[in-house]
C-alpha cells in the first residue's frame, strides 16, 4: 500500500467522519482525500516526477501532513525535516537526500532562508501558511493546479477524489516501482534523516513493504475496538506520524497537537474520549508529574504506547496504576520502524492478574512479521539468556540508506539487521536490551551496562530522570558517572542514592561520581543526549 492508500481507505470507512482535528476544528476524509489530490497536482505542475523527493519542514499541522498524501499519490518520496534540527544539519539532509521541493511553514522562514543557500537543487519552495517570503503561498500553489481539482470539500469531490485517486494509483504503480532511488522491489515511501555514531546524517529509506509491515504488526498486536481516536502530540515527523497509519486504515480521527503541552494533553485527552496515544518516557514522567492527573477521566484509553527510548519499571509501574492497565511497549528503530518488538497491556501481567514485574524490564516479544536473535561479533546466533547484539530479519527493514552502500553493508552483515543494541532474549521469547553498544562502559577490565544502573538510580524515591555514562579514569579506564534530575517535592541525597545503587547492583556498578542537574538534554524527539551530556562533564573536570 502506498501511503495514500490509508488515507483512501479510511475514506471508504466514513467519508464524511473526522480525520485531522487541531485547536478544536475537523478536516473530514473527504476534505483531507480532496486536499491531498490537490496536492498531488500541483506537485506535478512543479515538475516533480515519481522517485522525487519532497521535503516538509513543518511543526505538527493537518495541511502539512496532508502533503505527505499528496506526496504519495504522484509516486515522490516523503523527507521529513525536523524543524527542531540546526539550519546545518537540515541543509545537509536536503542536500545529501537529493530534494527538489521545500514545502514549510511561515514560522520557520529565518530557517528557511540561511537552509536555502547553496541549494540548486531545490527548484520549488512552498509556504503553507500565509504569504511566501521564499517560493510561492500554498495557495497560490495549489491554484496553479487542473481547476477541476478546486473543489476541496464538496460531497461530489470527495467522490471524485476516490476516483482520480484510484486512477492514479494505477498509472503511477510502474514508474514508482522502477524509481530511480535504486534496485527497490518495492515503492520508496520514505528517506528518514538519521544522526548516526559519525554525526553525519544518513538516509534511510523506507518502502511502502516497510510501512505496511509495521502497520501490520501495529493491527495485529494491540487492541483496537471501535473507531480510534488519537492523540499525536510528538513530532509528526517521527513516531507520532507513522503511527497515523494504522488508525487511519481503521477510518479513525488524529488529534494534533500542535505544540507539546502535558496540561492541553491530559485536556484533549478527556475531551475526545482518545483511545490511542503516544509519548516517549520523558513526557509520561512529566505526565506522572502531574498534580491535575488524577482529575481526568482515563477511561476510554485502549492503549498508550511509550517507547522510543528506556523507561524506567519504577515509572511504568506506577503509570498502569495511576493511569490504568493500558500501557503499551514497542521498540524499534528508524532502521525498522517502530515494532521490533511489542508488548500489549495485558502482557504486563501474570495469568492470575497481577503485575508481572520481571517482564516490565523487558522489551517485549518479538512481534509478528519480525525474527529476533542476538549475534557475537563473530556472526554466530547465540543461545537464549546469552548477550550479545541484537539482530533482526523481517519486511519490516529498510532497503538501505540512501546512497551509502558501506553503511548499507555494515548494517546487513551476515544476513540480519543489526540493531546496535546489546541484549538477549529469555526463553519465553522476551526480548531484553541491556545497552547500546556504544554506550557500554568499560571499568576495572568490567563491561557495565549504563541502562542497568539508570533502572537502578530511578528507583530511588525524588529522581525524575538519569543518564549514566563513562568518564576517563586513570585507574579503571572508564568512571561510571550519573547524572540526575529530581523531583522538586523530593530532596535526594547523593550518598543515600549511592548506598542504594550499590545495594542492588555492588560497587563496581555504583556511580563513582553523581551529578544533579535542573534538566537533562534531549534530542528532538525527547531522547536524552548522553555525548553533549558527558562533552559538559569533561569541560567541568
Amino acid at each position: 500500500m502506498r501511503l495514500s492508500d490509508y488515507l483512501d481507505k479510511g475514506a471508504s470507512l466514513g467519508a464524511d467522519a473526522p480525520c485531522f482535528t487541531t485547536n478544536g476544528e475537523s478536516l473530514s476524509y473527504a476534505e483531507v482525500q480532496q486536499l491531498s489530490v490537490d496536492i498531488a497536482a500541483a506537485l506535478r505542475a512543479s515538475g516533480v516526477a515519481p522517485g522525487d523527493a519532497v521535503a516538509i519542514l513543518s511543526s505538527n499541522d493537518p495541511v502539512a501532513f496532508a502533503t505527505v498524501f499528496g506526496i504519495s499519490r504522484v509516486g515522490a518520496v516523503w523527507s521529513p525535516i525536523n524543524p527542531r534540527s540546526e539550519a546545518s544539519e537540515d541543509r545537509e539532509l536536503l542536500d545529501r537526500f537529493d530534494c527538489t521541493v521545500l514545502v514549510y511553514q511561515s514560522s520557520f522562514t529565518a530557517l528557511v532562508a540561511t537552509i536555502l543557500r547553496g541549494l540548486p537543487k531545490i527548484t520549488t519552495v512552498v509556504c503553507l501558511d500565509g504569504p511566501a517570503e521564499f517560493g510561492v503561498s500554498f495557495a497560490d500553489w495549489i491554484a496553479a493546479g487542473p481547476p477541476e481539482n478546486a473543489t476541496a470539500g464538496h460531497a461530489s469531490a470527495a467522490r471524485a477524489s476516490a476516483e482520480r485517486a484510484s486512477a492514479e494509483r494505477a498509472s503511477a504503480a510502474h514508474a514508482s516501482a522502477e524509481s530511480v532511488r535504486g534496485d527497490l522491489v518495492d515503492d520508496l515511501a520514505m528517506i528518514v534523516g538519521t544522526g548516526g555514531t559519525t554525526g553525519k546524517p544518513k538516509g534511510v529509506m523506507l518502502t511502502t513493504r516497510n510501512l505496511e509491515t509495521m502497520t501490520s504488526i501495529v493491527l495485529m498486536s494491540y487492541p483496537f475496538h471501535g473507531r480510534p481516536v488519537y492523540l499525536a502530540l510528538p513530532p509528526l515527523t517521527h513516531a507520532a506520524g507513522v503511527l497515523c497509519f494504522p488508525i487511519l486504515a481503521r477510518g479513525g480521527e488524529i488529534v494534533i497537537m500542535p505544540k507539546p503541552d502535558i496540561h492541553e494533553w491530559l485536556d484533549l485527552m478527556e475531551r475526545h474520549r482518545v483511545t490511542h496515544a503516544f509519548l516517549p518516557p520523558t513526557l509520561i514522567y512529566m505526565l506522572l508529574g502531574d498534580p491535575q492527573l488524577e482529575q481526568h477521566d482515563f477511561s476510554s484509553l485502549q492503549c498508550f504506547w511509550y517507547g522510543a527510548a528506556p523507561m524506567s519499571t519504577a515509572r511504568l509501574e506506577e503509570a498502569i496504576t495511576r493511569i490504568g492497565p493500558v500501557m503499551a511497549q514497542l521498540f524499534g528503530q528508524t532502521e525498522a520502524p517502530m515494532m521490533i518488538s511489542t508488548m500489549a497491556p495485558d502482557e504486563h501481567f501474570r495469568a492470575d492478574g497481577t503485575l508481572d514485574r520481571a517482564r516490565l524490564t523487558s522489551a517485549g516479544h518479538a512481534a509478528p512479521l519480525v525474527t529476533v536473535a542476538v549475534m557475537d561479533e563473530s556472526g554466530a546466533i547465540l543461545e537464549a539468556g546469552e548477550r550479545g547484539e541484537i539482530v533482526i530479519r523481517s519486511a519490516l527493514v529498510m532497503a538501505g540508506y540512501y546512497k551509502n552502500p558501506d553503511a548499507t553493508a555494515e548494517a546487513s552483515k551476515y544476513g540480519w539487521h543489526h540493531t546496535g543494541d546489546i541484549g538477549y532474549v529469555d526463553a519465553d521469547g522476551y526480548v531484553f536490551i541491556v545497552d547500546r553498544a556504544k554506550d557500554m562502559i568499560i571499568t576495572g577490565g568490567f563491561n557495565v551496562y549504563s541502562a542497568e544502573v539508570e533502572q537502578s538510580v530511578m528507583r530511588f524515591p525524588g529522581v525524575r530522570d538519569c543518564a549514566v555514562v563513562g568518564l576517563p579514569d586513570d585507574k579503571w579506564g572508564e568512571q561510571v558517572t550519573a547524572v540526575i534530575q529530581t523531583d522538586a517535592s523530593t530532596p535526594v541525597d547523593v550518598e543515600q542514592l549511592r548506598l542504594f545503587v550499590r545495594s542492588e547492583l555492588g560497587s563496581i556498578k555504583t556511580p563513582k561520581q553523581i551529578e544533579i542537574w535542573a534538566d537533562l538534554p534531549r534530542s528532538k524527539v525527547g531522547k536524552v543526549l548522553k555525548g553533549d551530556i558527558k562533552a559538559t562533564l569533561l569541560k567541568l573536570r
